[in-house]
């Protein structure tokens, strides 16, 4: 089943080995994971549509809906009003799979930089991935993040 066959010019059956498929795709999903958290939480005043946009192609509407209520809070507005930045430092991303069903758990580290005060702050979300058709450049990986949620978020250290 997991093998792949090639007829030789004389007729004889030649194993062709198939690297696995679910490594393969563990790599996609923790690539996809990490271009998404990139994308939605590595901003700053000169990039955040941009960046937020290009986000939107990688989640359903429970990352619509969350951008949307960000908006509303007036996330995007501080950002520009006080010229934060804030940057990703790292992405460490579980996953799961059960009954076909894929789950993560990802763990963002970031701060944010306010002029002279740096906050770094830890976040961590949950959600699923589903299989959707590629489509360079938008979603390069084929994956879709679906039910995401952002569980906690603390902050982790104030610089004086």
């Amino acid at each position: 089943m997991n093998s792949t066959f090639a007829i030789n010019t004389d007729g004889s059956i030649i194993p062709l080995k198939l690297m696995a498929q679910k490594e393969n795709f563990k790599v996609e999903v923790l690539a996809h994971l990490e271009l998404f958290h990139t994308y939605f939480y590595n901003i700053d005043a000169s990039n955040y549509k941009s960046n937020l946009e290009k986000a939107l192609w990688v989640g359903d509407s429970s990352v619509d809906n969350l951008y949307r209520q960000k908006k509303a809070d007036g996330v995007y507005n501080r950002l520009l009003q006080y010229s934060l930045i804030q940057k990703v430092l790292s992405i460490d991303s579980q996953i799961q799979e059960e009954n076909g069903v894929y789950s993560f758990r990802t763990t963002t580290i970031f701060e944010i930089n306010r002029g002279t005060i740096v906050d770094t702050y830890e976040l961590v979300s949950t959600g699923n991935l589903i299989n959707v058709d590629r489509n360079f450049p938008n979603n390069p990986h084929g994956l879709l993040i679906t039910n995401f949620f952002e569980n906690s978020l603390r902050k982790l250290s104030e610089s004086p």
